[in-house]
């Protein structure tokens, strides 16, 4: 009997996950772009060749233009102010040149209409404060340009759910941010089968991000993955932080800017107040100190 009830129990998980695949393949992610995967393989030689990855950069003018300008953002820290492509393979190296032109390249894979301009500013300013977050709480292993990146990439699947289900999405979107005790992606689950965490991580996989990444977008909507233990794996530990610095700083950018309201840091705050060892006393502090960073425009 119990033989029978686990193939069972197998089947329907086996079943559910076909059906999974199946929708996430007929949403439409968009691929990875050519000159990304170019600089990725080239990047992950050996001897990566500086002055061939600066060219394929150098030759999208947009793309050029968004290097620099990220890599004198706040959060990656930069001592001398980067004036070139050149430059910013020298001071910021390969692995977080990498990230910048993964974020540029996500926001120009999605037409520029009002509303998706919109999500990407938003999106923008949290991954803007997270790199900011992971210099002042200083964890092992949290690199600004990997909270960052994670921030720019937590709530794509968002962007493509609404471009594959328009409307019918909106609403779903609003009542899962408005829900108080469900998970955010149960409300999803149940409407479309399928929720953007899972989505997005199917994109970041495309892309080739981290597999620290991935696995935070998958899961940054469950509390289990926020409940500490010292016994975690490193990789497990990293994602979770990952999550934990993202949603500090959409809480931040909620309360002092009043945008994309949710209601996940009620559900969700103590954990990564937990995860992050910051007390109720570091979080007032946070809030005064990072208030300006919260508030700068977004170009």
């Amino acid at each position: 009997m119990d033989n029978t009830l686990e193939s069972q129990k197998r089947s329907e998980e086996s079943e559910m996950e076909m059906k999974l695949v199946h929708s996430v393949k007929s949403i439409g992610i968009p691929p990875c772009p050519k000159f990304l995967i170019r600089v990725i393989d080239e990047a992950n030689k050996n001897e990566p060749d500086y002055n061939y990855i600066a060219s394929i950069i150098n030759a999208d003018a947009a793309l050029s233009a968004g290097l620099i300008k990220i890599s004198n953002s706040a959060y990656f820290g930069t001592r001398q102010r980067v004036r070139s492509v050149r430059e910013a393979l020298v001071i910021l190296g390969l692995r977080a040149t990498t990230r910048a032109i993964s974020a540029i390249a996500l926001r120009q894979a999605f037409p520029g209409t009002p509303t998706m301009e919109r999500f990407w500013d938003s999106s923008a300013r949290i991954a803007r404060l997270s790199g900011w977050l992971a210099q002042q709480l200083n964890l092992s292993g949290l690199t600004p340009e990997d909270a960052y990146t994670f921030g720019l990439f937590r709530d794509c699947g968002i962007a493509i759910l609404l471009i594959a289900h328009s409307k019918v999405y909106e609403k779903i979107l609003s009542s899962a941010n408005n829900e108080t005790n469900l998970c955010f992606t149960s409300l999803e689950d149940t409407a479309l089968q399928v929720n953007h965490a899972i989505v997005g991580s199917n994109l970041a996989q495309n892309w080739r991000l981290p597999s620290e990444i991935n696995l935070a977008i998958r899961q940054h909507h469950e509390i289990n993955m926020l409940h500490f233990e010292e016994s975690r794996l490193p990789h497990i530990l990293l994602s979770a932080r990952l999550i934990a610095v993202a949603q500090l700083s959409e809480h931040i950018v909620q309360l002092k800017l009043g945008l994309s309201m949710t209601q996940e840091w009620p559900k969700l705050g103590s954990a990564c107040l937990q995860l992050l060892n910051l007390t109720k006393e570091d979080l007032n502090k946070l809030y005064e100190i990072a208030t300006p960073v919260a508030e700068a425009s977004i170009d």
